[in-house]
């Protein structure tokens, strides 16, 4: 019988009160409060914290205080990826950031949902991956919704709601987001 992490990884409604997975949240805000609370200057304690917080990060993560994250263990980044201050990161499911991309202030990934039944709702949760090329920018305060995949190459202006996929190279911008323009032209 697969545990309520495995349904949770596999997109299936799981138990987010599961004592498995509220060690693992727990542990995960002890980073976070280190992280949160270390001088900005002291680079090697910093990186040392990143490095347990998100275990799957290529080279040169950095993280701009204040970041929240629910695991930081589902995270993966390839390599030269900057979170701007009061990102918040909901990794229920696997999020996917490429190498060379860039958050914005206040940008929020959430790979976290819920059955609209009120009454599963109760109980159980859902989640879905998130997955962003290499080579983006996403702007200040945008959302990223549950199981959306921005392609390679796109810039999320920024407040956008991004609700759906977004083709390689494209400028999106809104809420709901919508391409206004093909950036590799």
């Amino acid at each position: 019988m697969p545990t309520e992490q495995e349904k949770m990884l596999a997109g299936e409604l799981y138990a987010a009160f599961d004592p498995e997975l509220l060690q693992a949240r727990t542990r995960a805000k002890r980073l976070l409060h280190r992280l949160n609370v270390t001088e900005y200057l002291v680079i090697d304690a910093a990186r040392a914290i990143l490095a347990e917080l998100i275990p799957h990060a290529g080279r040169n993560l950095w993280v701009e205080p204040p970041f929240h994250c629910d695991y930081g263990s589902h995270l993966h980044c390839g390599d030269n990826v900057y979170f701007n201050v009061n990102c918040v990161v909901l990794d229920a499911a696997k999020i996917t950031i490429g190498s060379n991309v860039l958050f914005g202030p206040g940008v929020q990934l959430y790979a976290a949902t819920h059955p609209l039944d009120a009454g599963v709702r109760r109980t159980l949760e859902l989640a879905r991956p998130i997955t962003i090329g290499d080579d983006c920018w996403l702007g200040g305060g945008s959302i990223v919704c549950p199981g959306v995949t921005i392609g390679p190459g796109c810039v999320i202006g920024a407040g956008s709601v991004v609700i759906k996929d977004i083709p390689p190279y494209s400028l999106a911008v809104g809420n709901p987001a919508r391409v206004i323009r093909n950036l590799a032209a």
